[in-house]
C-alpha cells in the first residue's frame, strides 16, 4: 500500500522593528558575528547568536578550511561552545544571520544546513525543553518554535 503524506512547518514571520528588547539584541550579535566569519572560499559569512536560560549570549560564525568537509557552521560553533561553557544551561533561542558576497544581510532568512540541524535537534533532547530558532533576512525574520519543526523526520538516540 502507498500513502501520502504531508509535512508542514509552522512558523512566525516578524519585522525587525516589531521584535522584542531581547530579540533585538541577539539579532544584532548575531550580525556582529558575521564580520568574525573566516570565509574566504564561499564568501558567505554567517553568525549565530544562542540565548542561554540565564539570559547569557554565546555567539559563533562560520569557519572554512580549504579542505571543505573541515569547516563549521556558525550555529554548531556557537552551540559547541555554548554547551561546553555552560553545560548546564539550556538554549532557549538561536538567532542566525548571514551576509552573501557582496557583503550586504540576505534579503531572506537562511536555514541552517542539515548537519546544524542534527546538532540542533541533539542539543534540544539533551536539554530537554524546546530550542527555538530565530532566521533573520531583510524581508523578515522567521520564529520556529522548536528544532523539531526544521528537521521533523530526524534521528535519534531511540534508532539506537
Amino acid at each position: 500500500m502507498q500513502e501520502e503524506h504531508t509535512i508542514t512547518i509552522p512558523f512566525l514571520k516578524k519585522d525587525e522593528a516589531d521584535l522584542t528588547p531581547e530579540e533585538a539584541r541577539l539579532l544584532k550579535q548575531a550580525k556582529e558575528a558575521t564580520y568574525r566569519s573566516y570565509s574566504p572560499y564561499s564568501r558567505f559569512s554567517v553568525g549565530a547568536a544562542a540565548l542561554l536560560e540565564d539570559g547569557t549570549i554565546v555567539e559563533g560564525s562560520n569557519q572554512e578550511n580549504a579542505a571543505y568537509p573541515s569547516g563549521l557552521c556558525a550555529e554548531r560553533t556557537a552551540v559547541f561552545y555554548a554547551k561546553s561553557r555552560y553545560p548546564d544551561k539550556a538554549v532557549v533561542l538561536l538567532c542566525v544571520v548571514a551576509r552573501d558576497t557582496s557583503g550586504q544581510f540576505t534579503d531572506r532568512p537562511i536555514p541552517p544546513c542539515g548537519a546544524c540541524c542534527q546538532v540542533l535537534m541533539e542539543t534540544e533532547s539533551r536539554q530537554t525543553t524546546p530550542l527555538r530558532v530565530m532566521l533573520y533576512g531583510r524581508q523578515g525574520t522567521y520564529f520556529i518554535d522548536t528544532v523539531k519543526n526544521l528537521l521533523p523526520i530526524h534521528f535519534d538516540a531511540s534508532y539506537l
